[in-house]
């Protein structure tokens, strides 16, 4: 699991809004809300640089040095720029650190599945899951081992092994990843044999037939 880091907070003094965050960006800081546990919600900032190595350290749990003392928050939601590059505010929710909490974490899967060698496609129609477990001990992945996954077989969530502590909460029977035989394509230089009409059979015309009657 990921390690607690501890990120310095500043009270946000003043007036919010669009320009007053863009000001605070300009200068290397990111708005930020921490609220939760029946408190008071409470606007401050932090660091670009902090914020960012977080994130990218794959923090889900941080410890909040604020005015009133350290809290523990989940990083709840982050909202990015439209290029996906600058972070442009984070919401933290109050946790207690005996505290169990519901959240996503990335499947990782394990080995090479003899289904695949077989000439099998791999498919992952899962690739989070959703857990339950103490606030403090997140999980990096789930991981799922598919050394043992044949052609035409799937693991399901049901057959997920959790680590000690966590409960995973997604549907039971739903595929995690299976190894499906691949799509026949048709062989180079193929041709599809034209479809051709039947030809149209042109009667005679009454009158010719009694015309020939007649001779």
């Amino acid at each position: 699991m990921a390690e607690t880091l501890v990120l310095a907070t500043k009270k946000r003094e003043g007036k919010n809004g669009t320009r007053a965050a863009r000001h605070l960006r300009k200068h290397g800081e990111v708005p930020a809300v921490i609220y939760g546990h029946k408190q008071d919600t409470v606007s401050v900032t932090l660091t670009t640089e902090d914020l960012t190595r977080a994130v990218r350290h794959g923090a889900r749990v941080v410890d909040l040095q604020t005015s009133a003392g350290v809290e523990t928050a989940q990083i709840v939601e982050l909202q990015w720029d439209h290029l996906g590059k600058e972070i442009l505010h984070v919401d933290f929710k109050r946790v207690s650190r005996d505290e169990r909490i519901k959240i996503d974490v990335r499947v990782e899967l394990r080995g090479i599945a003899p289904g695949v060698s077989g000439g099998g496609v791999l498919d992952q129609p899962l690739h989070t899951l959703e857990i339950e477990c103490l606030a403090i001990a997140i999980p990096d992945t789930i991981r799922v081992n598919i050394a043992e996954l044949q052609l035409g077989q799937a693991i399901h969530v049901k057959d997920v092994k959790a680590p000690e502590g966590v409960t995973i909460l997604s549907e039971p029977d739903a595929i995690v990843v299976q190894v499906t035989a691949p799509i026949a394509e048709p062989e180079a230089g193929a041709e599809v044999a034209p479809t051709t009409a039947e030809p149209e059979v042109i009667g005679r015309k009454p009158e010719e037939e009694g015309e020939e009657a007649e001779k």
